[in-house]
């Protein structure tokens, strides 16, 4: 086991969490699996939680992975008659018209109404983990040019992920819920980059990436159809790509 890894992520989530009973943000892929199973081993009160349109994979994916996890799970399925009505306002709200920045405050929207609907008023997200270990399809893109610009990339997504983190919680407030992202917090930044690019991504042709964390998924029990699965971003998973394209 990285015991490094681990410890550095179970410090930030100590430092970053300070409430016990919390929702997660869960989709059943490594991400957020494992930080559902480190939160759980650290003894925090977790309830996980998960949106999407009904039938979307994000919701089916959820369940399949928490059968074998059996921790405190909720679902809300998106209603399409209000869809285009909530996503045009969080729109008229951040003032951007970056698709993803939109499509990631929508689905948050929907996390917060669930937490707020269950009395939850803290959700932790893996966020930053993609950033930090390679996770999206551009770093093999860059893989070949060398390590240096796969830093300046992943300094480049770093600096986007908390810029739309800040617009998600604008968005979460109406519920008077904080969405937590421990893993992009400065400490663990600073940690993460000092891990070996080959513990993250081999090649151009590494479809898998995120090698380190998947090792630590599979080490401290996370289900092997989740630390094994392929990336599906979150607007993917959810639908909420597909139907906001649908309504522009």
């Amino acid at each position: 086991m990285n015991t490094e890894l681990l410890k550095n992520i179970e410090d930030t989530i100590k430092k970053t969490v300070s409430k016990k009973r919390i929702g997660v943000a869960f989709s059943g892929g490594v991400d957020s699996t494992l930080i559902s199973k480190i939160l759980d081993d650290l003894e925090y009160d977790i309830t996980l939680l998960t949106i999407g349109f009904s039938e979307s994979h994000d919701i089916l994916f959820a369940k399949e992975v928490n059968e074998q996890l059996e921790f405190p799970h909720h679902v809300l399925e998106i209603n399409g008659d209000t869809f285009e009505k909530i996503s045009s306002d969080i729109n008229k709200i951040i003032k951007t018209e970056n698709l993803s920045w939109n499509e990631n405050c929508i689905a948050f929207y929907y996390v917060s109404q669930l937490a707020q609907s269950l009395n939850l008023d803290t959700v932790v997200t893996a966020n930053g983990i993609d950033e930090l270990f390679c996770g999206y399809n551009a770093y093999r893109e860059v893989i070949s040019q060398g390590e240096s610009q796969v830093n300046k990339l992943m300094d480049a997504k770093l600096e986007n992920e908390i810029k739309m983190m800040k617009a998600v919680n604008l968005i979460s407030s109406e519920f008077r819920v904080t969405i937590l992202q421990p893993l992009l917090s400065s400490e663990f930044v600073a940690f993460a980059k000092s891990v070996p690019m080959t513990e993250k991504i081999i090649d151009s042709e590494d479809l898998i990436r995120k090698h380190a964390i998947r090792k630590l998924a599979a080490d401290i029990g996370v289900p092997e159809i989740s630390y094994t699965k392929r990336k599906k971003a979150l607007q993917y998973g959810t639908q909420i790509h597909k139907k906001l394209l649908k309504t522009r």
